[in-house]
Protein backbone atom coordinates (compact mmCIF):
# COMPACT_ATOMS: atom_id res chain seq x y z
CA UNK A 1 0.00 0.00 0.00
CA UNK A 2 2.73 2.39 0.72
CA UNK A 3 4.43 1.74 -3.00
CA UNK A 4 0.69 2.63 -4.67
CA UNK A 5 0.23 6.25 -2.60
CA UNK A 6 3.79 6.89 -3.16
CA UNK A 7 2.74 6.34 -7.10
CA UNK A 8 -0.06 8.11 -6.41
CA UNK A 9 1.34 11.20 -5.12
CA UNK A 10 3.89 11.41 -7.59
CA UNK A 11 1.11 11.16 -10.34
CA UNK A 12 -0.58 13.42 -8.76
CA UNK A 13 1.99 16.24 -8.56
CA UNK A 14 2.81 15.88 -12.12
CA UNK A 15 -0.59 16.21 -13.21
CA UNK A 16 -0.19 19.20 -11.49
CA UNK A 17 2.23 21.10 -12.45
CA UNK A 18 1.61 19.80 -16.18
CA UNK A 19 -2.23 20.95 -15.92
CA UNK A 20 -0.91 24.24 -14.35
CA UNK A 21 1.24 25.36 -17.30
CA UNK A 22 -1.32 23.91 -19.60
CA UNK A 23 -4.68 26.18 -18.02
CA UNK A 24 -1.91 28.85 -17.71
CA UNK A 25 -0.78 28.73 -21.30
CA UNK A 26 1.61 31.92 -22.52
CA UNK A 27 0.49 33.96 -19.60
CA UNK A 28 3.44 33.27 -17.80
CA UNK A 29 6.71 34.05 -18.94
CA UNK A 30 9.71 32.35 -17.61
CA UNK A 31 12.79 34.19 -17.14
CA UNK A 32 15.50 33.14 -20.31
CA UNK A 33 18.11 31.60 -17.80
CA UNK A 34 14.89 29.06 -16.84
CA UNK A 35 14.36 28.87 -20.53
CA UNK A 36 17.66 27.40 -21.21
CA UNK A 37 17.36 25.17 -18.19
CA UNK A 38 14.41 23.68 -18.97
CA UNK A 39 16.05 22.41 -22.02
CA UNK A 40 18.23 20.14 -20.26
CA UNK A 41 15.69 18.58 -18.66
CA UNK A 42 14.81 15.37 -21.62
CA UNK A 43 18.51 14.86 -21.81
CA UNK A 44 18.92 15.01 -18.08
CA UNK A 45 16.24 12.49 -17.28
CA UNK A 46 16.95 10.22 -20.29
CA UNK A 47 20.89 9.97 -18.48
CA UNK A 48 19.45 9.20 -15.04
CA UNK A 49 17.35 6.07 -16.94
CA UNK A 50 19.98 4.97 -19.32
CA UNK A 51 23.23 5.16 -17.36
CA UNK A 52 22.62 2.68 -14.48
CA UNK A 53 20.78 0.21 -17.06
CA UNK A 54 24.17 0.35 -19.16
CA UNK A 55 26.72 0.02 -16.00
CA UNK A 56 24.72 -1.79 -13.67
CA UNK A 57 22.39 -4.04 -16.05
CA UNK A 58 21.64 -6.72 -13.23
CA UNK A 59 21.38 -4.13 -10.39
CA UNK A 60 23.90 -5.66 -8.46
CA UNK A 61 26.63 -3.48 -9.43
CA UNK A 62 28.95 -1.97 -11.62
CA UNK A 63 29.38 -4.91 -14.71
CA UNK A 64 32.40 -3.02 -17.05
CA UNK A 65 33.34 -5.62 -18.65
CA UNK A 66 33.30 -7.16 -22.28
CA UNK A 67 30.35 -9.02 -21.25
CA UNK A 68 27.84 -6.88 -20.93
CA UNK A 69 26.20 -6.40 -24.36
CA UNK A 70 24.42 -2.97 -22.51
CA UNK A 71 27.49 -1.26 -22.25
CA UNK A 72 28.85 -2.64 -25.46
CA UNK A 73 26.47 -1.23 -27.36
CA UNK A 74 25.96 2.06 -25.89
CA UNK A 75 29.62 2.39 -26.65
CA UNK A 76 28.89 1.67 -30.38
CA UNK A 77 26.02 4.10 -30.50
CA UNK A 78 27.87 6.77 -29.06
CA UNK A 79 30.80 5.81 -31.70
CA UNK A 80 27.92 6.02 -34.28
CA UNK A 81 26.09 8.84 -33.43
CA UNK A 82 29.41 10.50 -33.58
CA UNK A 83 30.80 9.71 -36.78
CA UNK A 84 27.23 10.07 -38.38
CA UNK A 85 24.96 12.56 -36.51
CA UNK A 86 21.85 9.83 -37.79
CA UNK A 87 19.32 9.07 -34.83
CA UNK A 88 17.93 6.12 -37.00
CA UNK A 89 21.21 4.77 -37.89
CA UNK A 90 22.32 4.66 -34.28
CA UNK A 91 19.88 3.22 -32.96
CA UNK A 92 19.66 0.27 -35.92
CA UNK A 93 23.28 -0.18 -35.51
CA UNK A 94 23.27 -0.21 -31.68
CA UNK A 95 20.24 -2.65 -31.63
CA UNK A 96 22.27 -4.98 -33.88
CA UNK A 97 25.38 -5.08 -31.90
CA UNK A 98 23.32 -5.67 -28.82
CA UNK A 99 21.51 -8.17 -29.97
CA UNK A 100 24.37 -9.71 -32.13
CA UNK A 101 26.37 -9.93 -28.86
CA UNK A 102 24.14 -11.55 -27.02
CA UNK A 103 24.07 -14.12 -29.53
CA UNK A 104 27.58 -14.20 -30.22
CA UNK A 105 29.37 -14.15 -27.37
CA UNK A 106 27.02 -14.61 -23.98
CA UNK A 107 25.56 -18.12 -26.05
CA UNK A 108 28.63 -20.09 -25.45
Amino acid sequence: MNYTLMILGMAAVTVAIKATIFVLGGRVAFPPWLQQALGFVPVTVLTAIIVPMVLAPHGEGLELSWRNPQLIAAIVAVLVCAATGRQLLTITIALLVFFGWQFAVLAN
